[in-house]
């Protein structure tokens, strides 16, 4: 899940032309916190309010599950935010005109 989000905000600011705005000074593209505090204020596009609202909890989830070594999302965290997540997701492939 976590991956699906990070490449469908890349893909939004690629199709916008302004993915120089997600690198760092080598050309690697940043982390998800950084990816996801770029899409939050980018001007170019705006998000549903509750993409905008949620946006970081399900950073956090991602999170918890990739660096907490005790820590392993179970259907019922994931559940939860089925419905922003599905929402974020999409709306940031309607940006990249993926949908």
């Amino acid at each position: 899940m976590r991956r699906l989000l990070e490449t469908s905000i890349i893909e939004a600011f690629e199709a916008k032309k302004i993915d120089k705005k997600i690198k760092d000074k080598n050309g690697q593209f940043f982390q998800l916190t950084q990816l996801i505090e770029k899409a939050l204020s980018e001007s170019s596009w705006n998000l549903p309010r509750n993409v905008k609202k949620d946006l970081r909890e399900l950073r956090d989830l991602g999170h918890r599950s990739a660096h907490n070594r005790y820590y392993l999302a179970k259907k019922a965290d994931i559940d939860k935010h089925l419905g922003v997540y599905r929402e974020s997701v999409e709306a940031f492939l309607h940006i990249a005109e993926l949908l």
